[in-house]
């Protein structure tokens, strides 16, 4: 057996942010390396600062870099400043957040708006190798020349020392104890700044760093060399062990020190000229090179941010580590091999670990490795098991071996693959080996019980005591299913049939109320009780359904080891779960980038594959090595990352960041870019963003540093972004920008106001023309009207007329030659009707010629009226209401007409004793009304006319041409009415010069 001394930590409870855990070595924390193979070409980091801002800043050989954990971007002074040379030395970040940047060739500080140089004329030009702020506010500046300074700044005031020399070519550290003792590292030694005058303690060797030791004392770093510690005025060796042989003191270039870091937590942290990085913890020696994955061998700059997080520049690039929520144990913790097959937490504090290279065991502090020449059958040891009389009890291919005085001791000759043990309290010991079920007690065989004739083709993958002596659980591989084993044969059975979860059972427990849980999978986590099963699955928000193994922890919660990762459930979110099968349940996940070994099925074909140690910290197995995690202390980060909008860049032109500012118009495709600042993990950070005045809701993404948006329309914009750390604590303030897009002179108000009226004018000229074509189409129908009543006109004279009158003047050429008597009395009174037909005729033609001798619509019917009373008895007058209006002249002639029809069938038929015609103008209406206290006329001759008649028809004829109403009401002895009623916008229409409407035209063209 060897012994390998070994401290065995874990996650440590947290204050602000995370700390590194300083009892765990470095390759047991997070470690992320960016390196020149990655892409990280920024040259050498002399230096690492971090603003308040939550930036890390890195001083490199080829500038200054503003890293947000994901993005190294080159920072630009503001136009006209300038920085005094692009090779960064030390960088300081004082209490009042400005940042001093110390150059090859001077001093500058930024305080976020404006780069100022530094006034000493002492340090202008000088190449900065310190910088430091101290209790008081006083930053101190160490140079390197040919005689170094060191310069105290304080308000406007400088104060240099060292120009005679004293300190060599440069003073590299500072350091202030917590009694106010300021302290200087130079080339020529040891300095002590305050109190008092400067006070040296020679070193034959350069000093590089200074910090402290685990008993406060000074420590300082000699370079290329060992650490030294100040004792009672003098400098002695302070003792680092050997990583491998810790009896071993490491002195001068086995420690080749060229940097010093005491973490928050008491760690300390040595960078080395050339052997790594050396981690150093109570006494205990860790190394991490090259070859375990670090950047590079050589170490430039160390620095502590603000989370805890350790970052590490060397010349292949940068590193970071941080602590895991899940730790891991292996090799290089003193495991006997990374195989691991099985993980067992014993009642007196010990955790032993089965690997193919033997049987580890950790016992206050102490790796001890047990193997075939410590009583072990074989080095392979598979399952592990404690009986109740606190015996180890180990399986191996060879047989049987349980541990008693420092040694084991072989028990009984089984031999071959057993997965299982378990025991009662009674003695029993039960193995489910490859073959059959066992039962042994006092380390002997008494009963074997083939799985073939259990009516299994399979061994069973998990074994457990059932609570009560010889009844033992049974979870089933290969077919699935869970079985309760007792006197000779199965009790009970349940499958995905029942509803067990499907797929095999790798783990079973057991709890107090009797319940039993079966981890199954593919099918979630089991719950079977009094015959009932219920099962968790995804369904009910786990995030797989793929279990491994479950254990209960000191608080009752429940710890779920999946495909997808570690789980935990509350043991109040379980409890309502049961209550209600259907409810989702509130889970924490801690996945691969928590350190957790994700594994598609059970790590290990043996057990116990989990277990809790009496501290209650669970440990299991992952094939690769054991994994840890304490329940009561889990790193949590509660600090928000800060959050900052970056750079605007519209049409691949970036743009300075203002409030309100306006970028121009047309701006097809927009970047904005923002980050969150947490670098313990940048990988798991979520962000939210929305552009107020395009998005309603929220735009979750992870990890991802950038907006894009095209064709955004011209207006103004809120763009807003929040986010949260690896362990969902949420800035909800975030950061806001303001900005605007021009518009293009198309999209602005004048240029619609504009088109507006074009179209509006377009309208209207179309409107214009259409008025005009209707009033020529108008005019023309005028003209045609008048043409055709003149040619009507002209045919009757010419023809009708003239053959009527040559036929009258032959009738009165007879009558001339008739001698006196009745016939000529009768012929007489034919010629004078044939008289009175001419003149009618005459006035018919004069009518057609010219329907009006004047344009006033009263007199044209008050002349036709008096001339038909004149040979009439009754009595005439004409009542006209409202003032006379000029009226459109083919609404005049039609209401005419229709008025003269009206006159002449009263006067002729109606034999009446007053006749009236009653005009009434109107803004709305026109409207002519004929009314006698004749005879009247029968209601259908009223609306129809009399057979062979059309002077009724032809009035409503009339009416309808103009889109007037028309209607005849009479009865017997009571006279008649005749009612013509026309539209105002219809009747007062002028043809010429004046202003038509649509529908006037279209009424009077129809």
């Amino acid at each position: 057996m060897r012994r390998v001394a070994f401290m065995l930590g874990l996650v440590a409870s947290c204050g602000c942010g995370f700390a590194l855990n300083p009892g765990l070595d470095i390759s047991q924390y997070a470690h992320t390396a960016w390196t020149v193979r990655d892409g990280f070409s920024l040259g050498n980091i002399y230096a690492i600062a971090q603003t308040p801002d939550g930036y890390l800043w890195l001083g490199t050989e080829f500038g200054l870099f503003r890293f947000d954990g994901v993005r190294s971007i080159q920072w630009q002074p503001p136009a006209g400043q300038h920085l005094p040379d692009k090779n960064i030395n030390s960088l300081l970040v004082t209490r009042d957040g400005t940042l001093w940047i110390g150059t090859f060739a001077g001093l500058v500080t930024w305080n976020g708006g404006k780069l100022t140089q530094r006034p000493e004329q002492e340090l202008a030009k000088q190449f900065v190798a310190s910088l430091f702020e101290d209790s008081e506010g006083t930053v101190w500046a160490g140079t390197l020349a040919t005689s170094g300074r060191l310069c105290a700044i304080r308000g406007g005031s400088t104060q240099c020392y060292g120009e005679d020399g004293a300190f060599g070519i440069a003073v590299w550290a500072l350091y202030e104890e917590r009694s106010g003792n300021l302290w200087a590292a130079a080339q020529s030694g040891l300095w002590r700044m305050r109190p008092g005058p400067p006070k040296q303690y020679p070193t034959p060797t350069e000093l590089i760093g200074l910090s402290k030791a685990d008993n406060e004392r000074l420590l300082v770093a000699v370079h290329g060399g060992e650490l030294l510690q100040l004792a009672s005025d003098k400098l002695e060796l302070y003792p680092i062990r050997g990583a491998i042989h810790s009896n071993e003191l490491l002195r001068g270039r086995a420690v080749d020190s060229n940097r010093v870091l005491r973490d928050r937590d008491g760690g300390l942290w040595i960078g080395t000229v050339e052997r790594g990085l050396i981690h150093i913890h109570q006494g205990r020696t860790d190394v991490f090179t090259r070859s375990d994955g670090l950047s590079g061998d050589v170490i430039l700059s160390l620095f502590e941010d603000r989370e805890g997080t350790v970052w590490v520049a060397s010349t292949g690039g940068l590193d970071r580590f941080r602590e895991l929520p899940v730790s891991t144990v292996s090799v290089r913790q003193g495991l006997s091999s990374d195989a691991t097959q099985s993980v067992l937490a014993a009642a007196d504090g010990s955790i032993w670990v089965g690997a193919h290279e033997g049987l580890t065991r950790w016992k206050n502090g102490q790796a001890t490795i047990f193997r075939k020449a410590s009583g072990l059958p074989d080095d392979a040891p598979e399952s592990l098991f404690q009986d109740d009389r606190g015996r180890i009890w180990v399986s191996t291919r060879h047989g049987l071996a349980y541990f008693k005085d420092g040694r084991f001791v072989a028990g009984s000759a089984v031999r071959g693959e057993v997965h299982f043990m378990t025991g009662d309290k009674a003695g029993n010991l039960w193995l489910s080996e490859h073959q059959s079920l066992l039962h042994l007690r006092d380390g002997l065989v008494v009963e074997q019980i083939p799985w073939s004739k259990l009516g299994r083709r399979q061994t069973a993958e998990f074994v457990l005591s059932g609570g009560e002596p010889g009844g033992v659980w049974l979870g089933f591989w290969v077919e699935g299913g869970v079985s309760y084993f007792k006197d000779g044969q199965f009790r009970a059975s349940y499958t995905a049939a029942d509803g067990l979860g499907k797929g095999g059972v790798p783990d079973l427990q057991l709890d107090p109320d009797g319940a039993l849980w079966a981890a199954t999978q593919d099918g979630g986590l089991s719950r079977i009780k009094d015959g009932r099963i219920a099962t968790l699955t995804s369904r009910n928000g786990l995030p797989c359904d793929a279990i491994h193994w479950s254990i209960e922890d000191d608080d009752h919660s429940f710890w779920l080891y999946t495909s997808c990762g570690l789980m935990r459930i509350a043991r109040s979110e379980l409890d309502a779960w049961i209550a209600n099968p259907k409810r989702t349940v509130e889970t924490a996940v801690w996945d691969a980038a928590d350190g957790v070994r994700l594994r598609s099925s059970a790590a290990s074909a043996y057990g116990p594959r989990v277990a809790k140690s009496p501290d209650g910290k669970l440990w299991f197995v992952t094939g690769e090595g054991v994994q840890v995690v304490d329940p009561h202390h889990l790193a949590f980060n509660k600090l928000p990352p800060p959050v900052h909008i970056e750079r605007i860049v519209a049409d691949d032109k970036p743009y300075d960041l203002r409030p309100g500012m306006r970028l121009p118009a047309n701006v097809r495709n927009l970047r904005i870019d923002y980050t969150a600042l947490s670098l313990v993990a940048p990988e798991k950070i979520h962000l939210k963003y929305k552009l107020e005045g395009q998005n309603r809701n929220w735009h979750e993404v992870i990890n991802e540093r950038h907006a894009t948006y095209t064709n955004l329309s011209p207006r103004n914009y809120r763009f807003r972004v929040i986010a949260s750390n690896n362990n969902g604590v949420w800035n909800e303030t975030g950061d806001a920008l303001e900005f605007s897009i021009a518009p293009a002179y198309y999209q602005t108000t004048w240029f619609y106001t504009s088109c507006v009226a074009v179209v509006l004018a377009m309208v209207w000229m179309a409107y214009q023309f259409r008025v005009r074509q209707l009033q020529r189409q108008y005019n023309m129908r005028v003209e045609e009207r008048v043409e055709e009543r003149t040619r009507i006109a002209r045919e009757l004279h010419d023809t009708l007329l003239q053959t009527v009158q040559g036929f009258m003047l032959r009738l009165q050429a007879v009558n001339e030659m008739m001698p006196p008597g009745a016939v000529k009395n009768e012929h007489e009174q034919t010629l004078e009707i044939g008289d009175r037909a001419i003149a009618e005729g005459r006035k018919t033609v004069q009518d057609l010629r010219s329907a009006f001798t004047t344009s006033d619509l009263v007199e044209a019917v008050r002349a036709v009226g008096d001339e038909l009373a004149s040979r009439d008895a009754a009595a005439f007058r004409v009542v006209v209401e409202g003032p006379v209006r000029d009226l459109n002249p083919i609404v005049r002639d039609e209401v005419y007409s229709i008025a003269r029809e009206g006159l002449r069938n009263a006067f002729t038929h109606a034999c009446a004793a007053h006749i009236d015609a009653e005009i009434t103008f109107d803004e709305r209406v026109v409207r002519l009304r004929i009314r006698d206290d004749g005879k009247g006329i029968a209601p259908a001759v009223a609306e129809q006319g009399r057979a062979g008649h059309y002077g009724v028809a032809g009035m409503q004829e009339r009416a309808r041409r103009i889109g007037a109403k028309l209607a005849i009401l009479s009865g017997a002895g009571t006279g008649t009415e005749i009612d013509l009623t026309v539209a105002g916008s219809i009747a007062y229409a002028k043809p010429r010069g004046g202003r038509f409407r649509f529908s006037q035209l279209r009424n009077l063209m129809r």
